[in-house]
């Protein structure tokens, strides 16, 4: 797959950092960034989210930190590039979310919007946030919130 442009990586490193101040402070979890592979039953290859969670309990499941994490991410953040599909990143969510994972964020730059996929709904988005919005780390990331409008700004410009 060849890599993302400006708009999908700024929107990506930016929650990223978000999350990362956020977490490590209350040592909540593992923040990890798109060169995170995550290999677990059901999926043929490694996922590898653009922005990854999981809860620090799940730390001592790991024998050798320099293989893949042998299990889903708690969190996975996705951020579709202007090639990928929205019937793709359905089937990439509901991969995620029958392996366990809890919490799906597909931010679509494009649009300005972000399906927030939930565990219990694998039939569509749970919700859809749009500017204005509220990023809500739920029952993952208790307490988290970002405004979607931040994700979108252009850091040069501070406008979407």
């Amino acid at each position: 797959m060849a890599g993302s442009g400006k708009q999908a990586t700024t929107i990506a490193v930016t929650l990223l950092s978000a999350l990362t101040v956020y977490t490590r402070p209350r040592r909540l979890g593992v923040i990890t960034g798109a060169d995170g592979v995550y290999k677990f039953p059901g999926a043929e290859t490694g996922l590898i989210p653009d922005v990854g969670f999981y809860l620090a309990a799940r730390d001592a499941l790991i024998e050798d930190d320099t293989k893949p994490i042998p299990f889903p991410p708690d969190l996975a953040v996705e951020v579709a590039s202007p090639s990928q599909l929205p019937a793709a990143m359905a089937a990439k969510s509901r991969a995620y979310l029958r392996a366990g994972t809890s919490l799906v964020w597909v931010i679509w730059p494009r649009s300005g919007h972000i399906d927030v996929w939930r565990h219990d709904i694998l039939t569509g988005p749970a919700s859809i946030l749009t500017l204005g919005g509220t990023l809500d780390g739920e029952h993952i990331i208790p307490g988290f919130s970002y405004p979607v409008d931040d994700l979108f700004l252009d850091p040069l410009r501070q406008e979407p």
